[in-house]
């Protein structure tokens, strides 16, 4: 077939037909749009009320202006402070995206030359160009050349598949959604060896890698913090219009029971005007108003944490989700394993071990290590040399500047090894006659010296073990083998273990009647090889921590059911009886119900399909599982997207860290576990926030609402509380984000997606000291034997010392709401800037008070009050640890 590619008039009207390579990205709805988004929030809606009410009032000259615009700024802070974040993080990643779509290039023919030109130009009908390393930029077919191609960005497998033109140039008929067809090619796949040609045929969304990118994209549902804070938004919202309507009834009730009437329709006016004025302030107060900007700044400050950690947050929404998790789909291959081959042991023909690594030994012996030098001490030269001519000469990849390069992965791993054990520098390939390739059917590769007669074999133990007579020990001595049974047991006993065997073996040259190199009759045996993906170290400890917070993990992976099970054995997650592992093929057999029910039991899924993990995703979400993803392909990304939380791996593709919500920078399982512990964390800081903001709130509106049956219909004003629930909330959010990360939140069990956000232990604590907060205002205004400590003062006055203990005794409540514990200075070293922020809010409160003036309707105190309105404050804390006490 003579290869000339497109002219440039060609290219132009293939663009026109079929469109260019670029794959579509759904865009980040603008800023403006998450605002007004915003608005939909029951918390925004409810602070929009009070908005167009004060506004009427102020219309009807019932409120001063700056009241309404303390409800706008609210409004404008507690919308605009989440919508610019996530608008800003959304924007980091497009960036990235772009960058990244620019630098990718790739090699085609056109108008008979060799051009590179950027992937997005690339046309259906040009022809590729592709080597050893290229990223395939589209689907095609074959038209010259043989490759082996790594597929498993599409489907997980890592076994590397051969590609070729179909015979004599025929059209070729086979299934193109079948990957393992050998005539098809697609994007995003990776050229292992060999150099070849392709005719694009599909390109952008089309592809196999578009369709599954577009997937990635589509929307997830809510997170579990997200249920929580809206059924919570949805119940404050009733409690203040139930709290305003009850307060505008009570104080017309008042009215009616004391006989106090007006006299005209408009004294009736002023009265309602009065008790609207009342319930608008206790809509304001109900509103947490600092939770959103708590929420933001604690995902913010948690995200840059976590990324000195190699996590990195892509969605701020997936850190906090992750702290809920309930069961994790993880890989194995780069997760719970190292992602590469490695040579942990080799054996001689008597089944002894000369060399084994800390990975290739039984977990929990020390039997391991036997290295260099004490690997050469026991080797002689000759035996040595046996080696490098059977696996470093017999070998396609090779050791260049100071890198082991090409080849296929088995290769590269066994060239590793020689490397390490300071054999590569004897690998010389003029010392090759001829080699024989490997191929699946064989099973063995071999290499012909140019003198001595000698080939040496590499292959499957049970091909290579069938020929064999005699081996070599340590020494370089020769010995009659007859201890076949014993090197069977071995090499089942390592199979078990995931274990991949290779046989290296030397015997007489031979070739067939076409002059190919093949398997010599007699050989004798150098060794046999364990080969497999380490498990990484600190994995164990990793999953064992995850599941003792209550998390169910589950390793998906592409191996065979018998590799799978031993990983999941060393890595501690098949222990019981009970456990089930299932292939994809039982799964097939299964129905979504009789799935569901083999689920809580699930702990490894081998030759998992990409179409398996979305499944599992989507019938543990069913359930009502909080489930989190991991994966690094293409064929990972739907069910990254889908999951609650998708954890992509930074070595992965562009496309599943688009669909992921954070990124495992390192790749390991153990940054897993801390995104964990991060998300647990926030948790708790936003219910510590919590149970601090809605004492606030609920003792400001009993107070607002008992203060007008007792005869002053203005306690606390709008402003006031405005200024409480933004200035000081606001400093509190700050103070409760630096919470340290306490390894006790992993011992905890996750907390159901339903689940309310506040518990009946937050509501007792939050009754107690709001009761208590609302006590001691009420006494100070109202009680003659507390009142008359302050002296002959007017009632602006007591309305400021009201203000003054009002503020503190929340102040002092801080440290009641940041710990379980009695003793609420536990861990307080760990978060200096919860003091520091305590000292700030004082002195604002100090600052409100004297300079507040007419605008926060106060004036200054002396001393004494100071020290008494302290004093009343300060108690909350002997009062909430006598709580504490009683529910020990």
């Amino acid at each position: 077939m003579d290869l000339h590619g497109l002219n440039e008039e060609q290219v132009i009207a293939s663009r026109a037909r079929y469109g260019n390579n670029s794959l579509t990205q759904i865009m980040p709805d603008a800023l403006w749009k998450k605002l007004l988004q915003g608005f939909r929030d029951p918390m925004i809606m409810i602070l929009l009320v009070a908005l167009l009410i004060q506004a009427v009032l102020y219309l009807l000259g019932q409120a001063e202006w700056y009241e309404a615009a303390g409800v706008l700024v609210a409004i404008l802070l507690a919308n605009g402070v989440a919508a610019v974040s996530e608008s800003q993080q959304e924007g980091k990643a497009v960036s990235l995206r772009e960058d990244e779509a620019a630098k990718d290039i790739t090699k085609v023919l056109r108008s008979g030359g060799l051009q590179e030109i950027p992937v997005n130009d690339v046309v259906v009908g040009d022809i590729v160009f592709l080597q050893a390393g290229d990223r395939l930029p589209a689907d095609g077919e074959i038209v010259r050349g043989r490759v082996k191609l790594d597929q498993s960005v599409l489907n997980g497998e890592t076994e590397e598949i051969t590609k070729r033109p179909a015979e004599g140039g025929a059209p070729a008929t086979y299934d193109r959604l079948d990957l393992l067809n050998p005539h098809y090619v697609y994007r995003g796949t990776v050229v292992c060896s060999g150099e070849t040609y392709m005719e694009v045929k599909v390109v952008g969304d089309g592809t196999m890698f578009g369709q599954l990118a577009l997937e990635a994209q589509e929307n997830t549902r809510k997170t579990p913090l997200q249920v929580k804070l809206g059924r919570l938004a949805q119940q404050i919202s009733s409690f203040g219009y139930a709290g305003a309507v009850a307060i505008v009834l009570g104080i017309l009730l008042k009215t009616f029971v004391l006989g106090e009437l007006p006299d005209g329709l408009f004294q009736w006016i002023r009265l309602i005007m009065d008790a609207v004025t009342v319930a608008v302030t206790v809509i304001v107060c109900a509103v947490p108003e600092g939770l959103p900007m708590l929420t933001s700044m604690l995902l913010s400050a948690q995200s840059l944490k976590m990324e000195k950690d190699n996590v990195l947050v892509k969605k701020i929404n997936g850190m906090e989700t992750s702290g809920s998790l309930s069961i994790l789909f993880s890989d194995k291959t780069g997760t719970i394993t190292e992602g590469k081959l490695s040579v942990v042991e080799l054996a001689t023909g008597d089944g002894s071990v000369i060399y084994r690594s800390c990975e290739g030994a039984e977990a929990g012996t020390d039997a391991c290590d036997i290295r260099l030098p004490d690997f050469r001490e026991s080797c002689s030269e000759a035996y040595l040399e046996g080696l490098v001519l059977g696996l470093g000469l017999n070998n396609s990849s090779q050791y260049s500047g100071g890198a082991v390069i090409g080849g296929n992965s088995t290769d590269r791993a066994i060239m590793s090894f020689l490397v390490q054990m300071e054999l590569a520098g004897g690998i010389d390939k003029s010392l090759a006659a001829g080699y024989r390739y490997f191929n699946s059917h064989d099973k063995y590769a071999a290499v012909e010296l140019q003198e001595g007669g000698l080939t040496y074999v590499k292959g499957a133990p049970e091909v290579l073990l069938h020929h064999c007579h005699s081996y070599y020990d340590g020494k370089g001595q020769a010995h009659p083998l007859n201890t076949l049974n014993r090197l069977q047991v071995y090499a089942n006993g390592q199979a078990q273990r995931s274990m991949r065997l290779l046989a290296v073996a030397a015997g007489r040259t031979a070739h067939n009647e076409a002059g190919e190199l093949v398997m010599p009759e007699e050989l004798t045996l150098v060794g046999i090889i364990s080969i497999r993906d380490n498990l990484r170290q600190e994995a164990v400890g990793a999953i064992e921590e995850v599941q003792k917070a209550g998390i169910q993990v589950v390793m998906v992976t592409g191996d065979k059911r018998e590799t799978a099970m031993a990983i999941a054995r060393e890595a501690g997650l098949l222990r019981d009886e009970g456990e089930i592992v299932l292939t994809s093929a039982d799964m097939n057999c299964l129905s979504d119900d009789e799935l569901k029910e083999r689920l809580p039991s699930l702990r490894v899924v081998a030759r998992a399909l990409p179409t398996d993990k979305s499944r599992l995703v989507r019938l543990a979400q069913e359930l009502d599982y909080v489930v989190g993803m991991t994966g690094d392909g293409v064929n990972d990304s739907p069910a990254l997207k889908k999951a609650d939380v998708g954890f992509a791996m930074g070595s992965g593709t562009e496309v599943a860290k688009e669909a992921g919500d954070i990124t495992i920078l390192d790749d390991r399982f153990s940054s897993i576990e801390k995104a964990i512990l991060y998300g647990r964390s926030m948790f708790k800081s936003i219910r510590k926030f919590l149970i601090f903001q809605l004492t606030v709130n609920v003792a400001a509106v009993l107070i607002c609402f008992i203060g007008p049956l007792l005869g002053e219909n203005v306690v606390l004003t709008v402003i006031q509380l405005l200024l409480v629930n933004l200035a000081m909330d606001t400093l509190a959010a700050i103070a409760f984000g630096g919470e340290p990360a306490l390894r006790e939140y992993m011992q905890e069990k996750p907390v159901p997606r339903r689940e309310n956000i506040v518990t009946k232990k937050m509501l007792g604590q939050v009754a107690v000291c709001s009761l208590y907060i609302t006590a001691i205002c009420l006494c100070v205004l109202f009680l003659p034997a507390v009142r008359q400590f302050f002296g002959d003062v007017d009632i602006t006055y007591m309305k400021s010392a009201v203000f003054a203990t009002f503020m503190m005794a929340i102040a002092f409540n801080g440290f009641n709401a940041r710990t379980e514990s009695i003793n609420v200075f536990r861990h307080i070293g760990r978060n200096k800037t919860f003091l520091l922020i305590t000292l700030i809010i004082f002195c604002g409160q100090f600052l409100f008070v004297e300079l507040g003036g007419e605008v926060l309707s106060v004036e200054p105190l002396s001393l004494k009050t100071w020290l008494a309105c302290g004093l009343l404050a300060a108690l909350v804390i002997p009062v909430d640890m006598a709580r504490k006490l009683f529910y020990m």
